[in-house]
């Protein structure tokens, strides 16, 4: 699936836009952007604010890789978003099996094609705490699994303080510094000849998040809890908002896959 005219004129008009705003709103420290591949990859960032994408989406424009989204369908639905999102080639993400396949598809098409796709292997914020990376969804496994292309593991650190989570406003002063740091692709070798099973892919999946996770620990100074977060087990959905008793909000949907 190549760029078309339209959406590089899209993704143009919007960077044009954007750009000043990130400027203005944070100052940016990106780091280990020649690990990115030549070809087609998979990124697989951290998650711990509503703004994530606009930083990983910037960084990943800006070395020349239109960025490619696998985002919840009702934001397609959004007035002047949707269209947005259509016009630059993102991705929506259904619930069901087939939904979540047609999903996987079009990824697979891209990255074919020499695209980045990025997915939260999270699925949506943190529940963490502490803005740890938490248990991971299985996805960008998946994909990486089916097609042979590579996972590029990046963690970023910062954009929580510009923009904290579920917060109404941006916090501008005093300025802050948000960092990206990429990763070298994560070897998923042990897995190729594997079946695509639970297992298989859980497994892989840890390997991805064990990746994020060093990569955020070098960004913060500071050792990751020893046992990743599991909402699951704290009794909080994987899907939506949550407050602080760790209960969802449901009329906010997850934006990962």
């Amino acid at each position: 699936m190549k760029e078309s005219a339209k959406s590089r004129a899209t993704f143009m008009l919007l960077a044009g836009l954007a750009r000043p705003l990130m400027n203005l709103l944070m100052s940016k420290k990106w780091e280990g952007v020649e690990n990115l591949p030549p070809g087609g990859f998979i990124a697989a960032p951290n998650h711990c604010t509503e703004i994530d994408p606009i930083v990983i989406g910037h960084m990943v424009y800006n070395q020349k890789r239109p960025p490619h989204f696998l985002a919840k369908t009702g934001l397609f639905k959004v007035p002047v978003l949707g269209p947005l999102l259509h016009a630059t080639r993102q991705i929506p993400v259904e619930r069901s099996t087939a939904g979540a396949n047609r999903s996987l598809q079009v990824a697979r098409e891209v990255v074919d094609a020499g695209g980045a796709i990025i997915i939260y292997p999270e699925g949506t914020l943190t529940r963490d705490p502490d803005l740890w990376p938490m248990k991971g969804h299985t996805g960008a496994a998946r994909l990486a699994l089916q097609t042979g292309a590579p996972v590029v593991p990046m963690a970023h650190w910062g954009a929580q303080e510009v923009f904290p989570r579920y917060a109404k406003r941006f916090h501008i002063f005093p300025r802050k510094t948000v960092r990206v740091l990429v990763g070298k692709p994560v070897d998923l070798s042990a897995f190729s000849d594997r079946p695509l099973d639970r297992a298989t892919l859980t497994a892989a999946t840890d390997v991805i998040m064990d990746a994020i996770t060093e990569l955020l620990e070098s960004l913060r100074g500071e050792d990751a809890p020893a046992e990743r977060w599991d909402p699951a087990v704290h009794k909080q959905s994987r899907h939506g908002r949550f407050t602080q008793g760790g209960s969802p909000d449901t009329q906010e949907g997850d934006d990962g896959q």
